[in-house]
């Protein structure tokens, strides 16, 4: 800055120019401050490096918000075990993630985290990294999307969010999901690619698998290459040299996702169960290689309190005397001794989840004592008993399952995540449940009249009236529609059949047994990968493909009206070969004009109109291409007579049942079946 005398002598010289001399003096001045403000100045700044690296968070100035903080220890802990509650943290700053040609700029990441649960093979949601246009992500659901997305936004392209998400969701609504998994999302939880957690070894080359919720520190390496537009993913538990091939290699073009600023952090979400999600060290740069963290300099994990029962036991055994002992553990004896008959399973996530707990000893006393003379049934997933409450005398069913059936603790844990939370006049209530050894004890409203199955097969079996079969019907298809379409979330049942109908004292049809159900949010693709349901109910698309859907449940409700309107099984292996498969025979029957031949021939009285249409919807619904089948909102249209069947109905005239399914390899597998007919099962198993 020049002084005051040369200032005014610089002003003199200038003013005794020309007007036009200082006018072309003034326009270059202009022209070369305009030229560094708007072309070399943005370059310096598009060029610079964002360099930092926080071997710890204590006295970093971390933006965070929800239940994310900084422990004296000076870990990042975004979860607390608070359930249903997310956390965030981010730099404090926004930083330049363009250059000056609107290119995605290269950068790298390394952070050290660890998700600590207090049950061992359940937890709640996992971490993402992720690189967003605001700060602000106050919106997303407290227990759902990481943290990151919303049911509504999840997907949308105006989210401008790069993740690299680290899921451990163990939930068994999502069986299909790898819920041990390293995923790459854009602006969505669909990820672009992933994979199980682990890392390759660089001696074999060969995966080897990590389990997210060990407890123990994992490093985990971003890397985003803007020329080539590739992002490398790295795992590796900590301490051990980042391995050469990444665990995960996608090309993607972020040129619309990245905006000139953006902000960079991490994100968690908690679900029913308590788990802890911390950042133990992290390392950024662009346009460059992140520095290596100082493992030395990382904080230490708290101990997992999922040991202080026996920590306190063994303690406590230490310090007594012997003869305290001997007391104590005579005491114990008779105690156990007499309370063993009614000892349950209790686990700390239990306390604040799910339905009302039951004591084992008032379902014990409201069964008899689980007596034969209170069996109401067996089927692939255990017994079932009447019961009734000794305080209210109120009836109730309670299903006792062991842990040696197939589904074991996911399917126990699936009834009370599903049924526990529906709530429709179609659907049979979860009440409450019980855990005691090795038992599971689910309790259910009591149904008076049992299943609806035994009031339509044989000629000495008591039947019901078409007007009570009718209301069954819409009632059923009622709760399938608030299943599919209505709840929160996507539910398919995968196991509809009149055996599955209870009915209650009022002969009102509610369905039931939702131990092969499977819940999905919308939006997300809800197709499984392995077969189940029951032999004649299946759509024919599922032996081909393993996919489930929707529309494999319309199939199954179709087979179901068959049923209540024929009085026939799916599948009679007493029939003659063309009667074999209930479906085909109806629709033989309706292309020779016999169609009310159908009809069961137990129903003295019925309304031709009414047993005509359910006929016909049948046939909609089973229709061999799912395409034609309508929707569960259609079909109850249908049945309240609010739109006209004909016009949905003319798209399966054309149809040749047999011939489709024999296109989709179908015909050999009912054939396999006829062979085998005296051992049929039901099919089951795994989501």
């Amino acid at each position: 800055m020049p002084h005051n005398k040369d200032f005014k002598r610089y002003l003199k010289t200038f003013l005794g120019f020309s007007p036009f001399a200082r006018m072309k003096i003034s326009s270059v001045l202009m022209k070369t401050f305009f030229f560094f403000f708007f072309f070399v100045f943005p370059r310096l700044a598009a060029s610079r490096e964002h360099d930092f690296t926080f071997n710890g968070f204590s006295n970093t100035d971390l933006s965070i918000d929800g239940i994310a903080s900084v422990t004296p220890d000076g870990l990042l802990e975004l979860t607390n075990k608070t359930q249903n509650m997310r956390g965030h943290a981010f730099y404090p700053r926004p930083l330049r993630f363009k250059s000056a040609t609107g290119r995605p700029l290269s950068f790298s990441t390394t952070f050290v985290f660890a998700i600590l649960s207090e049950v061992s093979d359940l937890s709640g949601q996992g971490i993402a990294f992720f690189v967003s246009h605001t700060a602000n992500l106050s919106l997303p659901s407290p227990s759902q999307y990481l943290g990151l997305f919303t049911e509504s936004n999840n997907g949308n392209s105006s989210n401008h969010i790069v993740a690299v998400e680290f899921d451990t969701i163990q939930n068994p609504e999502f069986q299909d999901i790898n819920d041990n998994h390293v995923g790459i999302d854009i602006n969505g939880l669909i990820s672009n690619k992933s994979s199980p957690a682990g890392y390759y070894n660089d001696s074999t080359d060969s995966l080897q698998n990590l389990t997210l919720i060990s407890g123990n520190p994992m490093q985990a390496w971003v890397d985003f290459d803007g020329e080539a537009m590739q992002i490398n993913v790295t795992l590796s538990p900590m301490g051990i040299p980042k391995p050469r091939r990444p665990l995960l290699s996608s090309t993607i073009d972020l040129s619309s996702v990245m905006l000139d600023s953006m902000h960079v952090g991490f994100s968690s979400s908690d679900g029913p169960f308590h788990t802890q999600h911390y950042i133990l060290g992290w390392s950024f740069k662009t346009n460059g290689v992140a520095r290596p963290l100082d493992y030395s300099k990382l904080p230490s994990l708290p101990v997992l309190k999922t040991t202080r029962k026996s920590v306190v036991m063994v303690t406590s055994l230490a310090i007594v005397s012997c003869l305290f002992v001997l007391f104590v553990a005579a005491v114990t004896f008779l105690i156990v001794r007499r309370r063993n008959k009614y000892a349950e399973v209790l686990e700390d996530w239990e306390l604040d989840y799910g339905p009302h707990r039951f004591s084992y000893k008032d379902l014990f006393q409201a069964t008899k004592g689980f007596k034969e003379e209170n069996l109401l049934g067996t089927g692939g997933f255990g017994r079932v008993y009447k019961g009734e409450l000794p305080n209210s005398k109120m009836e109730i069913a309670v299903k006792k399952i062991s842990h040696d059936s197939r589904q074991g603790m996911r399917e126990f844990v699936a009834e009370i995540v599903s049924i526990g939370q529906l709530r429709h006049r179609n659907l049979v209530q979860l009440l409450g449940y019980c855990r005691r050894k090795g038992e599971f004890l689910l309790v259910y409203d009591f149904m008076a009249n049992g299943s609806l199955d035994k009031f339509l097969y044989g000629k000495k079996n008591p039947t019901v009236n078409w007007a009570q079969r009718f209301r069954i019907i819409k009632g059923v298809a009622s709760g399938l529609l608030y299943l599919h379409e209505d709840w929160e979330q996507v539910v398919l049942h995968r196991d509809i059949k009149a055996s599955n109908v209870l009915l209650d004292g009022d002969f009102t049809g509610k369905l039931g047994d939702f131990g092969l159900a499977k819940l999905y949010d919308r939006g997300s693709d809800p197709q499984t990968t392995r077969i189940v349901g029951t032999m004649g109910y299946l759509a024919p698309e599922l032996p081909m493909t393993g996919k489930g859907s929707t529309m494999t449940d319309v199939f199954a409700f179709g087979v179901f009206l068959f049923e209540v309107v024929c009085g026939r099984r799916p599948i009679e292996f007493q029939a003659e070969a063309e009667d074999l498969i209930l479906v085909d025979w109806v629709l033989e029957n309706w292309k020779r004009g016999l169609l009310m031949e159908t009809v069961d021939q137990r129903l003295t009285e019925y309304c031709v109109d009414e047993v005509e249409l359910v006929l016909k919807l049948a046939l909609l619904c089973s229709h061999p291409m799912p395409e034609v089948r309508p929707n569960m909102r259609q079909v109850v249209q249908i049945l309240d007579g609010a739109v006209e069947l004909p016009e949905l109905l003319p798209r399966c005239m054309s149809f040749s049942s047999m011939s489709l399914y024999q296109k989709v390899g179908f015909d050999n597998y009912i054939m396999s079946l006829t062979s085998s007919a005296s051992t049929l099962p039901a099919m089951s198993g795994g989501r």
